[in-house]
């Protein structure tokens, strides 16, 4: 995995096209977890991400037809917001990856 520093002395993880690959391939047998509405993004769901984020490393998320934006940018929105990569966006599914401190499952 490639390293960089961002300015505000964060680390994140630059996913390489075999590890984005590799993580696809995990989430396709997976169900979303969960589903965002008309209600959109707020700090409890993104909390809730988190938490799923640290116990699974790998969530899939469904954005349902009345919410108030497409799924690339919910899917941008909580990327940011968590501090993980987009593994993938399909349709009004996206997949998300943040390695665990905790509870490494995946090995990339």
């Amino acid at each position: 995995m490639n390293i960089i520093n961002k300015p505000k002395k964060e680390v994140f993880f630059v996913l390489t096209g075999k590890q984005r690959s590799y993580l696809k391939s995990l989430a396709n047998g997976i169900e979303p977890i969960f589903q965002v509405g008309k209600g959109s993004i707020n700090d409890n769901m993104i909390k809730q991400f988190n938490d799923a984020l640290e116990a699974r490393e790998l969530i899939k998320i469904n954005v349902l037809k009345n919410s108030p934006g497409g799924a690339r940018e919910i899917c941008e929105e909580v990327a940011k917001r968590t501090n993980s990569e987009i593994v993938q966006v399909i349709g009004n599914k996206f997949v998300l990856y943040k390695e665990s401190r905790e509870n490494k499952v995946i090995q990339i």
